[in-house]
C-alpha cells in the first residue's frame, strides 16, 4: 500500500490542508477512545496494557505502509485506550497536569513549522517570542534584579543540571571544588546532577516536617570548613510539597559565603497569585530557580524554565560554531541562540507558554493556581471528616494531600504500610483511580507509607474528588481483611460504574 498522505508535509502553503484532514482522525479518536477506557487509567495493569497496545500498534515498521489515517487511528487509539489521563480526576498521583486546549493547540503549530532554537536563521520569530517569554518569566523570579534573565528547559531536572553547571564554573577559581548542600527533602535529580558534573556526592541536611532544618544547615555548612558552596533549597517537594524556609535560609547562606539555589519547579507558579506569592518569600535572594509549567503551568511536557538573577550568569554557556553563530554573522546582527540551552536542537516550547500567558493573563493564571490550591484544601478537609480516613498532620503542601486509612493503622507498622500500598495497587489494577504514595514523617515521629493527591486539575471541584474517597475507603477495607498481602491482584474488572470519570 502507498504511503499515501504520510508522506505528505506539515508546513508550507499546503500542508494545513493535510494537517487538518490527518488532525480530524486525531481528534475523533481521541473522544471515542477516551470513553472506552471509561476512567482515569486502562484496566488490567500492565500485561493487559501491553496485549492491547500490541495488538493495535504492532508491527510498526511493516514492510508496506497502511496509510496515514489507518496508522494514526491505530495508535493514537492505542495510547488513549492505555493512557494515564490526567484531566479525569481520579489521576492524582504525580506532578501531573492535565494540558490547557490553547496550549497544545499552540504545540501544534511549533511541531508543524518545526523551528529549530539554535540558530536565527531556523527560528526567526520563534526566538523573538522565546526572548519575551523568558523576559516575562526572569523578571517575576526575580523583579527587583536590575538584569535579570531565563532559560527554556526541558523541565525540572535539566533546570537543575544547569544551575549546578554554571555554579561549578563560577567556583572554578576558588578553593576546592564546589559543595553542594541540600536538604533531605530535595528531588533526586540534584544528586544526579552533582554526579554528572563531576561534583562531590551533595552534603544533605536533616530535615523537619518535611522541610530543611536551618539549624541543620547552619553545622553543615559550618563544618565545610570555607570554600565555594552552593546551597540547593526546594520550593513544592515532590512527595509533601513542602517549601523550606527561603528567607532563613538565605540568610544562612550568605554569613557562610554560599551561593542559594532554590529548584521551584512545583511551587514557583505561585507567584502569579498576589495571594500565595508571600509563601515563596525569599526566592527573589537564590542566585537561580528552577520553574516548571508542565506542573502547576498546564502546559504539554516539556516546559522548564532556569531563572538567574543576573544574565551575566549565562555566560558559561556560550558556545561558537561557526555554521550556527559565526562571528561575522553577531557582528552583522543576527542573534546568537545557541548560548541559550546546553542543547543544541530543541523545540520552540515557549511557543505555548507565551500563547498561555497571553490568553489568560496573570490575573487568570492565578485564578488557576489558587483554584487548585484551594481544591487541595478543601480536599484535606473531607478527609479529616471521613472517619475511615487520616490525614496525615500538618498543613497542606501547595496542592498535594498525603492521608491514610485508619484500617492501616490498626495494624503492626509493617503490615500497615503493605496495606497503603496494596490500596494504591488496587485502584491502579482496576483501572479505577491514580493515587500516588509517599513515605512521610508522621505526628509521632515515625514515617509512614501514605497515599498522595496531587491536585493539578485546574477545573474539577471538590465533590469530583469526593467518590475517590470511597473508594479508598472499599479498597482499603479489603485490603486490611487480608492483612495487606496479595489482596486485589485480580481484580481489575471494575464495573463502569465504580470508576471515575470527567
Amino acid at each position: 500500500m502507498s504511503a499515501g498522505t504520510g508522506a505528505s508535509l506539515a508546513g508550507g502553503v499546503h500542508g494545513p490542508g493535510h494537517l487538518r484532514a490527518l488532525t480530524a482522525v486525531v481528534l475523533d479518536t481521541l473522544e471515542t477512545a477516551a470513553r472506552t477506557r471509561g476512567g482515569p487509567l486502562p484496566a488490567g495493569g500492565p500485561d493487559a496494557v501491553a496485549r492491547r497496545t500490541t495488538a493495535l500498534a504492532a508491527p510498526v515498521l511493516p514492510e508496506e505502509g497502511i496509510g496515514a489515517e489507518a496508522a494514526l487511528a491505530d495508535l493514537v487509539r492505542a495510547v488513549v485506550e492505555g493512557a494515564a489521563d490526567p484531566a479525569d480526576p481520579a489521576c492524582v498521583a504525580h506532578l501531573h497536569c492535565p494540558p490547557l486546549a490553547v496550549a497544545v493547540a499552540a504545540e501544534l503549530a511549533g511541531a508543524a513549522l518545526n523551528p529549530s532554537m539554535d540558530s536565527w536563521d531556523q527560528a526567526p520569530a520563534a526566538g523573538v517570542i522565546e526572548e519575551l517569554t523568558t523576559a516575562a518569566l526572569a523578571r517575576l523570579v526575580h523583579p527587583e534584579a536590575a538584569v535579570p534573565d531565563a532559560l527554556i528547559t526541558s523541565g525540572g531536572t535539566e533546570s537543575n543540571l544547569v544551575a549546578l553547571l554554571l555554579a561549578r564554573e563560577r567556583a572554578a577559581a576558588g578553593k576546592g571544588p564546589l559543595r553542594v548542600v541540600t536538604g533531605a527533602n530535595a528531588h533526586h535529580s540534584v544528586h544526579r546532577a552533582a554526579w554528572t558534573l563531576g561534583l562531590p556526592a551533595p552534603a544533605v541536611v536533616a530535615c523537619h516536617d518535611g522541610r530543611i532544618d536551618p539549624a541543620a544547615l547552619e553545622r553543615t555548612l559550618a563544618g565545610l570548613g570555607g570554600g565555594p558552596a552552593l546551597v540547593v533549597a526546594t520550593a513544592g517537594t515532590t512527595d509533601e510539597g513542602r517549601i523550606d524556609p527561603l528567607p532563613e535560609i538565605a540568610r544562612i547562606a550568605d554569613r557562610y559565603g554560599a551561593e542559594l539555589h532554590v529548584d521551584a519547579a512545583y511551587g514557583g507558579p505561585l507567584l502569579f497569585s498576589e495571594r500565595l506569592a508571600p509563601r515563596l518569600a525569599g526566592l527573589d535572594r537564590a542566585v537561580s530557580v528552577t520553574f516548571d509549567l508542565h506542573k502547576l503551568g498546564w502546559q504539554p511536557v516539556a516546559a522548564g524554565v532556569l531563572a538567574v538573577a543576573d544574565t551575566a550568569l549565562l555566560a558559561p554557556l556560550s558556545l561558537r560554531t561557526d555554521y550556527l553563530n559565526a562571528d561575522d554573522d553577531t557582528e552583522a546582527g543576527l542573534p546568537d541562540l545557541l548560548g541559550r540551552s546546553i542543547r543544541t536542537t530543541r523545540r520552540p516550547d515557549a511557543l505555548k507558554i507565551a500563547v498561555t500567558f497571553r490568553a489568560l493573563g496573570r490575573r487568570g493564571l492565578s485564578e488557576l493556581v489558587e483554584h487548585c490550591v484551594r481544591t487541595a484544601e478543601e480536599f484535606g478537609r473531607a478527609v479529616d471528616a471521613r472517619p475511615a480516613l487520616r490525614r496525615r498532620p500538618g498543613g497542606i503542601g501547595i496542592s498535594t494531600v498525603l492521608f491514610r486509612p485508619v484500617a492501616a493503622d490498626e495494624l503492626e507498622p509493617v503490615a500497615g504500610d503493605a496495606v497503603v500500598a496494596e490500596v494504591r495497587r488496587t485502584l491502579l489494577m482496576g483501572g479505577r483511580a491514580v493515587l500516588g504514595r509517599a513515605v512521610a514523617e508522621d505526628g509521632d515521629g515515625r514515617r509512614r507509607l501514605w497515599l498522595k493527591a496531587t491536585l493539578l486539575h485546574p477545573n474539577a471541584a471538590t465533590a469530583d474528588l469526593a467518590p475517590l474517597l470511597d473508594l479508598v475507603t472499599e479498597a482499603a477495607e479489603r485490603a486490611a481483611a487480608g492483612g495487606g498481602h496479595g489482596v486485589g491482584r485480580g481484580d481489575t474488572d471494575a464495573p463502569a460504574a465504580e470508576r471515575l470519570s470527567p
